[in-house]
């Protein structure tokens, strides 16, 4: 690990003590932490009143069980969380997520990320994480329903518009959110519309909400690679992953006129000379619910398909990892590099491991973090929980315009941010930074609490 100031180490070691197990948690709150020691000589009226420490420890901690029946009758129990992280910016926000990997110490490492990626946006929003162990492969509309009207019996009792707004994430789309948000309607015997987002647009959804993610990490990567003069035009681009962040990041690549050369999902990856044919993806992923592997089947000419392997050996200008937390390592970053990339824009959270985001600013490739890159969905949920309040709805283009207009605005805060603390360039730096100075400027104001 990376030396830390000696002011940080001890608030380190009393992290890594008291979330014994729980690496991911450990390695979000080392990379944050890394960033601080500049931050602390500058201003040290942060390293009062506990202020770091109470950052690195949760608000609120749930954990409960959530039984349901099949379609055949039996039951089966899953695990629920939700870790409510910081609220000095606002009520709680961030995703819910379903999948067999969710653990207390996956739902931690999300929510301290959240926190300072919805900081970043300059929207009123805390942070926040939630989810369950429940897989929803395979499983019908009913027992999905079924599952999240038992997750959200219990959970309802901790949200509200004023208090936590939960979203989507993996495993949770917008007929989970529906059913969510039905039961929520149910047991409280009110239409709060602002307490969940990335709704139906028929309830109190908003236009552009499903593209977000992926729309604005491309608009982040236009920006960064705008400082060198470059853009997307006539440049390969490989993203991992098909679902919704991956889907959006590669329709708005298309637009500026990139050429996605490859996607993937947990099984392989298909790469397709001719460029990905992004209609066909989503007929597959959005459709049909198939492997990504059918792409190479219906395609034919042209594309294949590569069972297991590493997406990331396809040769590429700019790489957008958008499937899961450190699927990019360091052997990955170092083919990446040894074929030529030129930048790396994070569609999900964490997903380069540190010693690849080492090799890639070694390099001088330009390297765009998630809670920065990625942070275009939460920000337009808070958009989608403006209009619920206003009890108003804006078009596709009025959303993307506010979208377009807060991913620069992060942008810029990041490569400013890094340039006045002496580390021009470096956007992990600026986003940690600028992320933090935002919620600790807030905590200060709020007192010891």
């Amino acid at each position: 690990m990376v030396h830390l100031d000696e002011k940080l180490q001890p608030i380190l070691t009393e992290v890594l003590r008291r979330n014994a197990g729980e690496p991911e948690f450990h390695q979000a709150v080392h990379e944050v932490l890394e960033s601080l020691g500049r931050v602390i000589a500058k201003r040290p009226e942060y390293a009062e009143q506990a202020l770091i420490e109470r950052i690195c420890e949760p608000e609120r901690q749930i954990i409960f069980r959530v039984p349901w029946a099949d379609d055949k009758g039996r039951a089966h129990i899953n695990r629920g969380f939700r870790v409510q992280f910081n609220s000095a910016l606002g009520p709680y926000k961030g995703g819910i997520r379903f999948h067999p990997s969710v653990n207390v110490g996956i739902i931690k490492f999300l929510g301290f990320e959240q926190t300072f990626k919805n900081a970043l946006t300059g929207m009123p929003i805390g942070g926040a994480k939630g989810g369950s162990d429940f897989d929803p492969k395979g499983r019908s509309d009913a027992e999905i329903m079924r599952f999240c009207q038992s997750f959200i019996t219990e959970l309802y009792r901790h949200l509200g518009e004023y208090t936590d707004v939960p979203a989507g994430d993996i495993g949770v789309g917008g007929r989970e959110i529906g059913y969510m948000f039905g039961q929520y309607k149910r047991l409280t015997n009110r239409y709060e519309a602002g307490v969940l987002t990335g709704k139906g647009l028929s309830y109190g959804g908003s236009r552009a909400r499903k593209e977000a993610t992926g729309y604005g990490n491309t608009y982040f990567v236009q920006s960064m690679l705008a400082t060198r003069g470059l853009t997307f035009e006539g440049r390969k681009v490989v993203v991992s992953g098909s679902g919704n962040v991956a889907i959006y990041t590669m329709e708005k690549v298309q637009s500026f006129g990139g050429k996605v050369m490859a996607c993937s999902d947990s099984n392989g990856y298909v790469v397709d000379e001719n460029g990905i044919d992004l209609d066909l993806v989503k007929e597959i992923k959005e459709v049909r619910r198939e492997r990504i592997s059918e792409y190479a089947r219906l395609k034919g000419t042209g594309a294949h398909y590569i069972a297991g392997g590493s997406i990331w050996d396809v040769s590429c200008d700019v790489a957008m990892p958008s499937a899961t937390q450190n699927e990019l390592t360091g052997k990955d970053a170092r083919t990446l590099v040894k074929n030529g990339v030129i930048a790396v824009g994070e569609g999900a959270n964490m997903p380069t491991t540190p010693d690849a985001v080492k090799i890639f600013q070694e390099a001088g490739v330009l390297f765009a973090p998630g809670k920065a890159a990625n942070a275009g969905g939460v920000a337009t949920s808070a958009l989608e929980m403006q209009q619920n309040a206003s009890r108003d709805s804006w078009t596709f283009d009025q959303t993307e315009a506010r979208l377009a207009v807060i991913m620069r605005g992060i942008h810029d805060a990041c490569y400013e941010t890094a340039e006045e603390y002496g580390a021009p360039g470096d956007y992990v730096l600026g986003a940690n930074i600028a992320g933090f100075v935002r919620v600790a400027e807030a905590m200060r104001a709020l007192g010891l609490i």
